[in-house]
């Protein structure tokens, strides 16, 4: 396996993907293969799996060993929790998500699924467009993810069919019409034996489009973040406590995470509303020209401003959302049921607030994309629409306008627990 320098991981392009589906459509296996076939495992990673195949009396070595890591899903051949894999090509880098397809591990693919930029649907070409592919594709389309690849595996189990891979096809786009997912794609599998995962198909010469791991290395991303409203979160104010050139220094750590900064520009600060002029945008490198997500910078300002931790700077004429009242969408983590007038903690972006929540609108059937507004008891992978009432303002954009300052984590007070990821409607 060629090596990559952290420098050189560090610079090159960055795909994070998640993959979904049913028990047993071979999610694992997939990965696996990916990791396999792109020579992207150590030797001594294959022989340990090799190793466990042969003596669990398997014929071929089980790729999803390499990511079925817990001692549980290894003996019931399930994944359960979300497991993480790091690899690169020559084109691009890479975070894989292998999340679990059983309904009551649903907060794990929320999970694995909030930072990826392309969502793979597996869909067993047997079985075809069941439940489970559209609970994936809606918690996909929930998260805001613009890119599904639907891998229709198993082919070698249809007689390589390509009027079973087109039925397959015709369905999951009646049912996606649904959604706003602006780029789906296509292609036919076999993730067990390799066809169309990183080397074209000699069993499906119908199909003339690209492979999985073509597609994954060009597809397009760079578009998917929002260039236009610019949101820099203030994560820590840096002031050195030297008697060096640096004692007067005062500046403004954290991530840009929408629009674009240069020196120069006019900004405002929330919630002050105090206004100034960007003297210089620093990095660990030296000062840059312009700062753009999701670069991590220092911003220095002209004038003497009190900014603190959870403020936030945005353009005058350009502010996000000043709100106390937030709708949210929300899939429940906790054991615990939301309380109906319960206080909970929101954490959004670099800032906290107390909140209460006023109202459950209604839950969605994330198999039907139903509501159901009779049955408001939200428990447990529960996907529901929730109004809360905040101590404080908070700074927010609509989830799909900006997935960073569009979401937000609510948080037991009484025992720190994560109990729901919301998304601002």
């Amino acid at each position: 396996m060629e090596q990559v320098t952290d420098k050189a991981y560090l610079d090159m392009d960055l795909l994070r993907f998640t993959t979904a589906g049913s028990v047993d459509d071979g999610k694992s296996t997939l990965i696996g293969r990916l990791l396999y076939d792109s020579k992207s495992i150590f030797e001594d990673q294959l022989e340990a799996i090799e190793e466990t195949s042969k003596n669990r009396g398997a014929e071929k070595v089980d790729l999803a060993l390499l990511t079925d890591g817990l001692k549980a899903e290894r003996e019931q051949g399930i994944t359960i929790d979300v497991a993480y894999r790091y690899f690169a090509t020559p084109k691009r880098k890479f975070i894989i998500a292998d999340t679990p397809g059983h309904i009551q591990y649903t907060r794990n693919m929320v999970t694995g699924a909030s930072t990826a930029n392309l969502a793979i649907i597996l869909v067993d070409a047997r079985h075809g467009v069941i439940e489970q592919t559209m609970r994936h594709s809606f918690i996909a389309n929930l998260l805001g993810i613009k890119h599904v690849v639907v891998c229709i595996n198993k082919m070698d189990l249809v007689d390589w069919s390509e009027e079973q891979f087109e039925k397959i096809k015709a369905d999951y786009k009646e049912f996606s019409s649904k959604l706003d997912i602006p780029d789906i794609r296509f292609i036919p599998i076999s993730a067990l034996l390799g066809d169309n995962v990183v080397d074209r198909s000699e069993n499906m010469t119908w199909y003339d489009g690209p492979t999985l791991m073509y597609t994954l290395e060009n597809v397009q991303i760079a578009s998917d973040r929002n260039f236009v409203d610019a949101r820099f979160p203030v994560q820590y104010v840096i002031r050195p406590q030297t008697d060096d050139e640096y004692r007067d220094f005062r500046g403004f750590a954290g991530m840009v995470e929408g629009g674009v900064f240069k020196p120069g520009d006019d900004i405002v600060v929330l919630p002050s509303g105090f206004s100034s002029k960007i003297k210089s945008i620093e990095t660990m490198d030296g000062p840059v020209e312009e700062a753009f997500p999701p670069m991590s910078v220092t911003i220095t300002l002209e004038d003497e401003i009190d900014i603190s931790r959870g403020d936030m700077i945005a353009k005058p004429n350009n502010q996000p959302n000043s709100t106390q009242d937030i709708d949210l969408m929300v899939t429940w983590m906790s054991n615990k049921p939301l309380q109906p007038r319960g206080k909970y903690i929101v954490r959004h972006t670099s800032q906290e607030a107390q909140a209460i929540a006023k109202e459950v609108v209604y839950k969605m059937d994330i198999n039907t994309l139903h509501k159901k507004e009779d049955d408001l008891n939200v428990g447990l992978n529960d996907v529901a629409r929730v109004r809360l009432r905040t101590s404080k303002p908070i700074f927010t954009d609509a989830y799909k306008k900006n997935r960073a300052t569009g979401a937000v984590i609510l948080i037991d007070p009484f025992s720190n627990e994560t109990v729901a990821a919301g998304m601002v409607l």
